[in-house]
């Protein structure tokens, strides 16, 4: 990884590569929103469902390039590689952080 990421985003990318959905799914809250390829997924049973899913589809592996960080909000530019058309493509990841946990995720 090249940005410098808070300690919460740094390990969520890290699950993410390894492929580790309780890991990954342990930075959101409860009641998160994650919003990827136009449709939402609320709570954390459909967020590990869309994870699972996207593992399977596009085996990917996600490589944060810059990040910045307002108050809650923090947004990291990713190159995000995988089985897929046009791999790799360069992508952002808006996160929403409500105390230790991910409340929201908007990638497009």
């Amino acid at each position: 990884m090249t940005a410098k990421l808070p300690p919460l985003l740094a390990d969520y990318f890290a699950a993410t590569n390894a492929h580790d959905v309780a890991a990954m799914s342990a930075a959101f809250s409860e009641g998160a929103t994650v919003h990827d390829e136009g449709r939402d997924h609320h709570g954390l049973t459909a967020i590990r469902t869309w994870m699972k899913e996207t593992i399977e589809k596009y085996d990917y592996q996600v490589d944060p390039l810059e990040s910045s960080r307002t108050g809650k909000k923090a947004v990291v530019l990713v190159s995000l590689r995988g089985t897929f058309p046009g791999s790799p493509i360069t992508l952002q990841y808006a996160f929403t952080l409500e105390g230790q946990k991910i409340s929201r995720l908007e990638i497009g």
